[in-house]
């Protein structure tokens, strides 16, 4: 469904993606894995059409997505569901219409229509009777779970989560983690994580990318990464992320 090929992307001279490569099956769940500030974003945003390379391509089934301007870019990313880092919830407005916004933005749906997606969603996230609340007044698992919820309203074909449990205790981690496995199985979305929550991604992947120094080193399935003799990924999985990963 998705190929990365040859992604090159710099800053300020900085170069961040450094011709990557990557491809995602339909109905796969990958997760990129790879320090913190070491371009998972950065990949992400470009795979959603926020970002445009310096080089290279993003295909979504077939079509050069940077090359894509007005309506159609619109129509493709409209295809999408996005988990943001920060969950990029509006304050102003309770959960249920944060939810709705989607909809409302994008659709012809019914108001009627409207409010059995959005209460279907908010039960199946765990938050069935809190549409009305408003996100300063509820935990930061619940915020997570409105900015799940409301990636999934509009029924995507892929969705991209982007460390979507940052800031969360382990036991809420895996909590979001196993939500995200779930409603995958459930409702059958392509879908793409960044995350550095070692180990609990293995549980929940059906294939992990390691980036690092801006190119995937290796690819493979939870138990071939955990498994991997590569220096790179055995650092990493390890736990010792901080500064550069250098292969020894």
């Amino acid at each position: 469904m998705i190929q990365v090929v040859n992604l090159q992307k710099s800053f300020d001279g900085h170069a961040v993606l450094r011709g990557l490569t990557l491809t995602v099956a339909d109905g796969e769940l990958l997760v990129i894995i790879g320090r913190s500030g070491g371009g998972k974003s950065v990949l992400l945003k470009h795979m959603i059409g926020l970002f445009k390379p310096d080089a290279g391509q993003v295909l979504i089934n077939g079509v050069d997505l940077p090359r894509l301007r007005g309506r159609a870019l619109d129509e493709l990313r409209g295809t999408f569901g996005v988990v943001f880092q920060g969950n990029a919830l509006f304050d102003s407005l309770s959960v249920f219409d944060n939810v709705a916004f989607p909809l409302r933005e994008r659709t012809r749906l019914a108001p009627d229509a409207i409010r059995q997606r959005v209460e279907e969603k908010l039960e199946q996230v765990g938050l069935a009777g809190a549409g009305h609340k408003f996100p300063p007044e509820i935990s930061g698992g619940m915020r997570k779970r409105v900015a799940l919820a409301r990636a999934l309203v509009t029924e995507p074909e892929i969705v991209f989560l982007d460390e979507p449990t940052t800031g969360l205790d382990p036991i809420l981690c895996t909590t979001i983690h196993h939500m995200i496995r779930d409603l995958h199985r459930k409702l059958h979305f392509t879908a793409v994580m960044a995350s550095h929550e070692i180990p609990d991604i293995f549980a929940i992947a059906h294939r992990v990318a390691m980036l690092n120094d801006g190119v995937i080193v290796e690819t493979g399935n939870p138990e071939a990464i955990q498994a991997s003799a590569n220096p790179v990924v055995r650092q990493f999985i390890q736990g010792e992320t901080e500064g550069p990963i250098h292969a020894t």
